[in-house]
């Protein structure tokens, strides 16, 4: 039986004005691209108002899910060879602490999704009818650099029954002495998603079950947390900007997720969330 618990969004979920709130500023804002390379990527997303001084931009926690697995794979190709769209990612981290707005160095920031067919790797999971057997798809860490930026190669990911098509991420870094760990997900706009699925390498005899209005986690903050892919050379390309609040504590406990053998489980005491398929 499924427990609606383990569906619950982890951390705070930011509205629009606790963001500006958090961040120093005020009145109805937009997100803009500020400046070149030169004056540091980290710039990518910013909240600005007219009159006010930028901030960072601050997203929700989301479940970990039951299929972490902290395998140490520092790479910045996550394929090994599943089919499907490429996926670039930059991603850019940010310490919003105080309201400050400097580029995070050092954080170690992990992905993990599924592959075009729905299947996690190294996992047991019996609905999809997967046993771990080695594998590693899709999953791997970065560092960010002194300009707060990694840089992914992945797929676009699939689906399975009861979510929404989506990609997992952790941020961990050292903040006061002690770990910070923040734990969320990526979503697309359904368009694009119907776009991507009619694809061959997507192919299933199953419609889709879950989209973004009706999935149960997104519908919990995931418009604060939307990828937004633009057409590039190989395949597609997004970037994405995230600011940490590394003075909350409750935020940074530890992410891993409890669950049974052959689960998933991340570093750390304090492990929260629960056991429900469709929490991953």
């Amino acid at each position: 039986m499924r427990d609606d618990n383990d569906d619950r969004t982890i951390g705070r979920i930011l509205s629009r004005r606790a963001a500006m709130t958090l961040l120093g500023v005020g009145g109805a804002a937009s997100f803009v691209r500020l400046g070149g390379a030169d004056e540091g990527a980290w710039d990518l997303l910013a909240a600005q108002t007219s009159g006010a001084r930028p901030g960072c931009i601050a997203r929700p926690e989301m479940t970990e899910g039951p299929f972490f697995v902290d395998k140490q794979l520092n790479r910045a190709d996550l394929r090994d060879g599943r089919r499907g769209e490429t996926l670039d990612l930059a991603l850019t981290i940010v310490d919003a602490t105080g309201g400050q707005c400097r580029p995070l160095a050092g954080a170690i920031v992990d992905l993990w999704q599924c592959d075009a067919k729905g299947v996690y790797s190294g996992v047991s999971d019996r609905m999809q009818g997967s046993e771990p057997t080695g594998e590693r798809f899709l999953r791997g860490f970065q560092v960010t650099d002194t300009n707060g930026i990694v840089h992914f190669t992945t797929i676009y990911p699939g689906w399975y029954s009861g979510r929404t098509v989506h990609v997992h991420f952790k941020i961990r870094t050292q903040a006061a002495g002690s770990a910070y760990e923040f734990t969320s997900q990526w979503y697309f706009d359904d368009t694009l998603n119907d776009r991507i699925l009619a694809g061959p390498d997507y192919a299933r005899p199953e419609r889709r079950d879950t989209r973004n209005n009706t999935d149960m986690l997104f519908r919990g903050g995931g418009e604060q947390l939307m990828l937004t892919p633009v057409q590039a050379a190989q395949g597609l390309s997004a970037d994405f900007a995230i600011g940490l609040d590394l003075a909350d504590s409750a935020v940074g406990r530890a992410d891993g997720f409890g669950g049974g053998p052959g689960r998933g489980r991340g570093p750390g005491p304090g492990r929260r969330g629960g056991g429900a398929r469709d929490g991953r």
